[in-house]
Order: structure tokens, then sequence, then C-alpha cells
């Protein structure tokens, strides 16, 4: 029955973040970086620089928490603060050089993980996987009206 295997499919999401975090987190052992640090270099490193209301969408999480992860990164020197021509009290957070090399290192290593594992399934199901999971999030966000 394609509902509960679908079912199923919905519960397994929780133990594959934990999984990745645990792979990710195994990862930055010995960079200075945490999990929640290089979720938004990994953001800059994709879309350039952003202001927090901006991470705080992409990652679609409160702007109060990405401020914190922000301070961190600022702290660590792996970011700074940019003028932000669109609004002045909103400042623009772009990578450092050290903190592009880093999440470039990090990316890479993981990208070299990802490779391991796809070994092992075809390029079919990974996109049957991706498009599944795409369609069931915007499903599940629909039902609660945060499409």
């Amino acid at each position: 029955m394609k509902e509960k295997d679908l079912y199923h499919l919905v519960w397994m999401s929780r133990p594959l973040m934990q999984a990745a975090e645990a792979c990710v987190e195994a990862g930055l052992d010995g960079t200075d970086l945490t999990v929640r640090m290089r979720a938004v270099l990994e953001i800059l490193r994709a879309e350039g620089d952003l202001t927090v209301p901006d991470i705080a969408a992409k990652l679609e999480i409160k702007r109060q928490y990405v401020q914190l992860m922000v301070n961190e990164t600022l702290a660590s020197g792996f970011t700074r603060h940019l003028p932000n021509p669109r609004h002045k009290r909103s400042p623009l957070l772009s990578l450092t050089e050290a903190g592009q090399a880093l999440i470039d290192r990090t990316i890479s290593r993981e990208m070299a993980i990802m490779e391991t594992i796809a070994a092992d399934l075809s390029e079919q199901d990974v996109t049957t996987a991706l498009t599944v999971v795409l369609a069931v999030t915007a499903k599940l966000k629909a039902q609660v009206g945060q499409i």
C-alpha cells in the first residue's frame, strides 16, 4: 500500500537527518566549525552575500536563531558584515577568505562521502527519491498553509 510506504518515508526523514548531521559533525572535528555555523557558511557559499532575514528564509528557521548562528560565524572570523545599500539597519553577511576556504574544504569532503554512497544507487533512483521528497514536502507544507 503506497500510503503506508509514504508514511514510512516521511518518518524516516528524522533518522536520515540525524545520520547526516552526525556525519557532518564528525567531518567538522578540528575545524572550529559547528553544524549550525556550517549551515550559515553553506548558504552564503551558494547564494552570495545575504542579510540575516534572507538566511533565515533560506534555512526556514526563525530569524532570532539565525542571528545567534551568525554571531558565532562573525566571532570566529568566518564571516563579516558589509553595508547593505538596500537597508541600513540590516547589513549583508559575507564570507571571509578563511570562511570561504573552510566551507569549500568541508563541502568537498562531504561530496566525497556522497560519491561513495551514490556508488550503490542508480541515478534514476536518486532522481526519483529527490522528486518524491520535494513533492511530499510541498504537499505537507500546503496542508498547514505554509505555501
